[in-house]
């Protein structure tokens, strides 16, 4: 059916209600949809009076007639649209009930054709309410333009009709936003969706839909205006170019609309990497938050650092796998972001880590990055990339292990001659896989659990190892770099280690209690699966917050852990990447034994080195600009941290970044993240040690890596 039509209605005449500020579009009143063309079933003859046969009551509208597509029920279907309308206020407002069905049970806004908003109804499942409520729609930004709107029922089944009533335009803002959710359309064009953020605003929700299927949901606190926004978060968009999106928030944030764009430029990024409390040589993301690292491995000549992000929030919340890759371990380079919550997990993507599945024993290609996270929503889940790790496909029977715990590990454990195999499969891999996993068990407590399998698919539980809390993980390494004398390591979120032998079933520690060598706000650290020169090399979280700025928290300097023998027994150490010489700038090398002794320097990037022979003194340590790092010699602490002297000596070396510093004692005996109390540039740096000799001092001022 074609209805063609006249309807015109002045604001007063018809609706004394509206007042002469305002423009009345439709209210619907008459006995037909006047110059509105109507096409299908769906919208009857006419206005509906009220509520259909075998419809549940119909209230909220104004006057005696609505839009009611539920004529001979919700079988039928239809659009109704408007002729051209000049947009001469701010703001559209109206009555919209009936289905939520996206883009089948709504009301269009339409510019040059396309879609720039769009409404639903509330309901997409049984029961619910025929009210109508109020809504709007924010058009500021569409001014003077000539658009169109489109009323829709293309829907079929349940809640298979849309109610609208009453259309108005108004410069004032309505007092009592809709209870619904509403979008804005539009067609992809640009490399950036940019999305306003105001610290502290109240939380709202945030969707993004292309072409029907919801690609990012999170949960945000939107800026409703230019002068409310601390920053502005973005989402990389331009794998969809050309097609049809929509964004969608909840109640009263509707506002927001004007400020939530595209762009080729993110507003702020010319300030990226330069501001106040930027590290300018530990990787930081370019806006929000992050804490664990992620799937670290080396792929196809890439260190791959993934890790735990809001993209869209100054703290924690929407866990999301950021990305960021690097060919020397120092210079960094962000990509778009890789796993989703709520759209590519059920849940958040918690941690996990990353390996190379060399032998293609999933099946899904030689050399295949395979991502082991937990799904809150699931379990252990699987995400595989053939790319290097530019894009993921989410594996379709997920979760792999399900389980009280979280943030899983895996890694290959080759067998040696003394090892027996799983099964044949394994025999014919020469290995199988493991993942440790912190598990919460009814009899183990919170543990180490062990699973293992030879085609990363398919998992059995081995064994437990208790007192093991989050972000647990499994490594060997060689004892004073004799490859032929190892030890496997366990390492948790605390920094709290044991040493022991590992079958590839079990755990067992050659000691009681656990180690330490890292120390300070440093938490959730992963090492790098797959090095290419066997290095054990490891990254954790810095957990430190920077006001003001529009990212927040950081990760330490990748640093090398190793075995040695000690007066203690065997520990492990942890010393800065020998690739931190790539960034030394001017150097000042120091020789003398008097103490103190100061080197003039400019700048506030260091790596700073200094051997002290101990003898009588009290005290030895740096002043870095008022930043004392001191070595009480009798209490045997270094900045607080347990450390003996070798032959009677202390060695210290001090990274200092922007807005932070890591001590490393006795060549990784002990390593200590923290922040730098005082800022700024550093004019001189002194060595000090009354009643010691000073054996070596070096200081070398740094690049920074984003410059």
């Amino acid at each position: 059916m074609r209805v063609v039509c006249l309807f015109i209605g002045l604001a007063l005449a018809i609706a004394p209600t509206v007042s002469a500020a305002d423009i009345l579009i439709a209210d619907f009143e008459q006995d037909n949809y006047g110059d509105w063309e109507v096409e299908g079933e769906a919208f009857g003859p006419g206005p509906a009076k009220g509520t259909f046969k075998g419809q549940m009551h119909v209230s909220g509208f104004k006057g005696k007639r609505l839009v009611n597509t539920f004529f001979n029920g919700d079988g039928t279907t239809g659009t109704l649209t408007s002729p051209p309308i000049k947009i001469e206020r701010d703001y559209l407002t109206f009555l919209v009930g009936g289905g939520a069905h996206r883009g089948k049970t709504c009301m269009n806004l339409l510019l040059d054709g396309k879609v720039v908003r769009t409404v639903t109804g509330a309901n997409d499942r049984p029961g619910g309410t025929e009210s109508l409520e109020p809504a709007f729609w924010d058009l500021r930004d569409l001014k003077g333009k000539s658009v169109v709107i489109q009323i829709v029922d293309s829907h079929k089944g349940g809640w298979g009709h849309v109610n609208v009533d009453h259309i108005v335009q108004s410069n004032t803002k309505p007092k009592a936003p809709s209870l619904r959710a509403h979008e804005k359309s539009f067609t992809v064009e640009n490399k950036y969706l940019i999305i306003p953020i105001k610290n502290g605003a109240k939380k709202t929700n945030l969707s993004l839909f292309v072409e029907g299927t919801e690609v990012r949901r999170y949960g945000t606190e939107l800026a409703v205006s230019p002068d409310d926004v601390d920053w502005y978060a973005y989402f990389t968009i331009e794998a969809y170019r050309g097609k049809q999106a929509s964004v969608k928030v909840a109640r009263g944030t509707e506002e927001a609309f004007p400020l939530i764009k595209q762009a080729d430029k993110v507003p702020g990024s010319e300030k990226w990497y330069s501001e106040s409390l930027r590290p300018q040589f530990h990787f930081s993301q370019a806006v929000g938050w992050n804490n664990d690292p992620n799937g670290m491995v080396y792929h196809n000549g890439e260190w791959h650092l993934f890790f735990q992000h809001n993209p869209v929030g100054w703290k924690w919340g929407n866990m999301t796998w950021g990305h960021a890759t690097s060919k020397d371990l120092v210079h960094w380079k962000q990509h778009p972001n890789k796993l989703f919550p709520g759209t590519m997990a059920k849940g958040a993507c918690f941690s996990g880590g990353a390996t190379v599945d060399k032998n293609n024993t999933a099946g899904w290609g030689k050399d295949t990055l395979v991502a082991f996270l937990t799904d809150t929503g699931a379990g252990e889940a699987i995400a595989y990339s053939n790319d290097n790790g530019r894009t993921f496909t989410w594996y379709e029977k997920n979760p792999v292990v399900k389980h009280r715990g979280r943030d899983p590990k895996v890694i290959w454990y080759a067998y040696d001659d003394n090892d027996k195999p799983l099964n044949d499969t394994a025999k014919k891999l020469g290995g199988h896989w493991v993942m440790v996993v912190y598990d919460e068990h009814p009899q183990h407590k919170r543990n180490a659990a062990f699973y293992t399998s030879t085609n990363l698919k398919e998992w059995t539980e081995q064994s437990h190892l208790p007192g093991y809390f989050e972000c647990t993980e499994l490594f060997e390494l060689p004892i004073d770099g004799d490859k032929n004398n190892t030890r496997w390591v366990v390492f948790a979120a605390d920094a709290k280690y044991a040493i022991g032998s590992f079958d590839g079933k079990t755990f067992k520690p050659d000691h009681q209690g656990k180690h330490q060598v890292h120390h300070g706000p440093y938490y959730a650290s992963q090492t790098f699966d797959n090095s290419p020169d066997g290095r054990k090399i490891q990254i954790g979280w810095a957990r430190m917050n920077f006001p003001g700025m529009p990212f927040n928290q950081a990760f330490s300097f990748p640093h090398e852990l190793t075995l040695h023998k000690t007066a203690d027994g065997i520990r492990m150490f942890a010393k800065p990447v020998k690739e931190i010489e790539k960034l030394h700038k001017k150097k000042h090398n120091v020789s003398g034994d008097s103490l103190p002794l100061s080197i003039n320097v400019s700048g506030d990037l260091f790596d700073v080195r200094a051997t002290f022979a101990i003898g009588s003194a009290k005290t030895v340590g740096l002043d870095i600009g008022g930043n004392v790092i001191t070595y009480d010699a009798n209490a045997r602490k270094l900045n607080g941290a347990a450390m003996k002297p070798v032959n009677g000596r202390v060695s210290i070396q001090v990274l200092v970044d922007r807005p932070m510093i890591e001590i490393c004692g006795n060549d990784g005996m002990v390593f200590i993240t923290g922040g730098r109390g005082k800022k700024g540039n550093v004019s001189s740096i002194k060595a000090f040690g009354d009643g010691a000799r000073l054996v070596s001092f070096e200081v070398n001022e740094l690049k920074s890596i984003w410059k």
